[in-house]
């Protein structure tokens, strides 16, 4: 069907860059562009979304991008997946930003909105990209977009990261454009296609699996998968609303969702059975996502920890693709499908929770280290109950989005009979449950003076009480202390003692106890607050209505489209 809406939804974040830049100065003014810009493109992406589940694709046609490659948009159910989730959590990230950038009275503001707002604009490209090259495309403009918001410090350390950033990627940009050239080689096309470009069963094997080697490669280094990962935990530099949009929208899902449009829409699940890749691919995967956890145990600093995640968490997603396609085309392929494609929303709110919550704390405490967070429950309780709720989401327990997928993902292993893929998925719930449970127990059930060593990171296992009267234990656990009540005139205004320096350069957490704020939101603004207690609220509902929450009836959608059955 032809409509401007896919094109309309490029270009209303894209338009938004101008007046941006000229609010300089004027922070109200640019924050309500921003917010405006957010919510227009918003509802044009969800106005596609009845359609979509009808089985209605919009495409946009300009011309002719290169002799045979047509400038075309489309938005058919797996583009309007990811374009729907980066709308919707943009608006979300950008009340966020204007909180956490606000309270750190960051420089370059004005900057930062305007590269969030062409990296948002990017994204949406690549959701409504209608084939290989001008997928391509947005994929490189994406990198540009996103490069001043990685070294927006503007620090050494920062520029180092952002370099890095640049290598990495515009290297995988190299990769995409070889593999698409190839595509269209070997079958005069790059058009996406749901269930693969059929010349492409005929083509010569050899080729056929170089081609799709460079796409996935290409692809695979914003995905981050091993080796190609090393940059992601570096990038952690850059604000914490940038390490949410790296890490839950737009960057690291562009890559799967790039991953995702060659298995499904270029090859086909078939044809990449039939050549022999899915099971090399999800191999890859499943090592990527039990070392990722195993690197992660060690991570003192939160958000590379939250770094490590997210290398493991998107190689769920690429595990649930390679499946589907080496067991296509039965029906563990597509459960194997659906669990992997489920994984990206599922993951997006989950991690953007973690990452706020990463957020809210350095910016009320100046915390960043999982070892100067013992008892900051007392001080953000609704911040790291929501927390929990992520990380316990991410562990795969029930009620929280990260079960379904991962239930949908080990029941498509498990009819594939791809049992070593089913115990690689275990072991990773495992892992995760190993290094965020860490953290949930110091905030809530430790205090500075009587912490719990950490086995994993940094001494024997067992642990061991700290403090010389340690073995004046409440008969309920815990500490018998005559003082365990704290004087809120010794805390500032942060909710450390005065003892510590409060500057945003310092990142030592706090000189003594934690003040004591109440479950009414005193413990941040609710510029972070909202966006917090949202996104983990959306965890929660696609653990528990799926369906109602629109995302699995796309991705259903997205798999009936390609197999031709439905689930």
């Amino acid at each position: 069907m032809e409509s401007l809406r896919p094109l309309a939804a490029v270009l209303v974040t894209a338009a938004a860059i101008i007046p941006i830049l000229a609010s300089r100065g004027r922070p109200n003014l640019r924050e309500g562009w921003t917010l405006l810009a957010a919510v227009t493109n918003l509802v044009i992406v969800a106005s596609m979304v009845p359609g979509v589940l009808n089985g209605t694709t919009y495409e946009t046609t300009i011309g002719t991008f290169v002799p045979g490659v047509e400038f075309s948009l489309q938005a058919d159910a797996l583009g309007v997946l990811f374009g729907l989730l980066a709308s919707l959590l943009w608006l979300v990230t950008s009340f966020y930003s204007i909180g956490y950038m606000r309270g750190l009275d960051e420089h370059d503001q004005t900057r930062y909105f305007a590269a969030f707002a062409a990296s948002v604009a990017s994204a949406v490209g690549i959701a409504f990209a209608a084939n290989l090259l001008m997928l391509f495309v947005f994929y490189e403009l994406l990198t540009v977009a996103t490069y001043p918001l990685v070294s927006h410090d503007e620090t050494d350390e920062a520029r180092a990261a952002g370099r890095k950033y640049l290598t990495y990627t515009f290297g995988g940009g190299v990769a995409v454009l070889a593999g698409s050239v190839m595509v269209y080689w070997l079958t005069g096309t790059t058009a996406f296609t749901p269930g693969g470009i059929a010349a492409l069963a005929g083509a010569d094997p050899l080729y056929a699996r170089v081609a799709f080697g460079l796409l996935i490669t290409g692809f695979g280094v914003k995905a981050a998968l091993m080796p190609l990962h090393s940059w992601l935990p570096d990038a952690m530099v850059a604000p914490t609303p940038v390490s949410g949009l790296l890490h839950a929208v737009a960057v690291v899902k562009s890559g799967i969702f790039g991953i995702a449009r060659v298995i499904l829409d270029t090859y086909g699940p078939e044809t990449v059975a039939q050549i022999g890749m899915g099971i090399p691919l999800a191999a890859l995967a499943a090592f990527t996502l039990v070392t990722a956890s195993v690197i992660a145990l060690r991570q003192d600093n939160l958000k590379r920890r939250l770094a490590f995640s997210t290398v493991s968490q998107l190689s769920y997603i690429v595990l649930g693709l390679a499946v589907g396609a080496a067991a296509a085309p039965g029906a563990a392929a597509r459960y194997a499908l659906i669990g992997g494609l489920l994984h990206i929303p599922a993951h997006a709110f989950m991690k953007l929770t973690l990452f706020f919550c990463a957020g809210a704390i350095h910016v009320e405490t100046h915390t960043d280290d999982i070892s100067d967070m013992a008892g900051i429950g007392k001080r953000m309780p609704l911040t790291m109950t929501a927390f929990g709720v992520a990380a316990l989401g991410m562990a795969g327990i029930p009620v929280i989005a990260g079960f379904v997928s991962k239930y949908f993902l080990l029941i498509g292993t498990v009819s594939a009979g791809y049992l070593a893929f089913t115990g690689a998925l275990l072991l990773s719930g495992i892992l995760n449950i190993a290094y965020f449970w860490p953290v949930v127990y110091a905030a809530f059930f430790e205090s500075k003076e009587g912490t719990d060593a950490k086995p994993l990171i940094e001494n024997p296992i067992g642990g061991r009480l700290f403090g010389d009267d340690a073995e004046e234990l409440a008969t309920d656990g815990g500490h018998v202390d005559d003082d365990d009540t704290d004087d809120a005139d010794d805390h500032d205004e942060h909710g450390y003692a005065d003892d510590h320096e409060g500057d945003h350069g310092d990142h030592h957490g706090h000189g003594g106890d934690w003040d004591v704020r109440g479950w009414a939101g005193q413990e941040s603004t609710w510029f972070m607050l909202g966006p917090i207690l949202f996104a983990a609220s959306g965890s929660i509902l696609l653990g528990v209505v799926p369906d109602a929450a629109v995302f699995l009836r796309i991705v259903r959608e997205v798999v009936f489209a390609v197999t031709g059955v439905r689930v």
